[in-house]
């Protein structure tokens, strides 16, 4: 029964819908904290009205998350690729190593 679990678990991958989601939703985030960064930094670095610091934060805000998106949406594509890592063994944790370092511990010295 594990074992059918366990292939099943290295079969699956994300779906390019899921994957875009997760861009998306994380550009949201990592774009609006730009944002507010890059706001308070035009703030004290341009005199101007609160409008032009609206539009430069703006402007960066755009470029960041068309360009960022991409790139994120693609990083993922190819981790869906790669199988290290999606299944992690923990029995071989909790029952190998677990006996050798008893075993270290425990060992007669002559």
């Amino acid at each position: 029964m594990k074992d059918n679990k366990r292939k099943e678990q290295q079969n699956t991958k994300d779906s390019p819908g899921r994957s875009l989601a997760k861009a998306i939703s994380w550009r949201l985030i990592a774009s609006l904290t730009t944002f507010l960064i890059t706001f308070v930094i035009f703030r004290q670095r341009i005199s101007g009205p609160y409008r032009e610091i609206l539009e430069a934060s703006g402007l960066v805000l755009l470029f960041d998350v068309i360009i960022k998106i991409g790139i994120y949406y693609l990083h993922e594509r190819l981790w869906t690729n790669i199988t290290w890592g999606k299944i992690w063994k923990r029995q071989y944790w909790k029952q190998e190593a677990w006996k050798r370092l008893y075993r270290k511990k425990h060992k007669k010295h002559p």
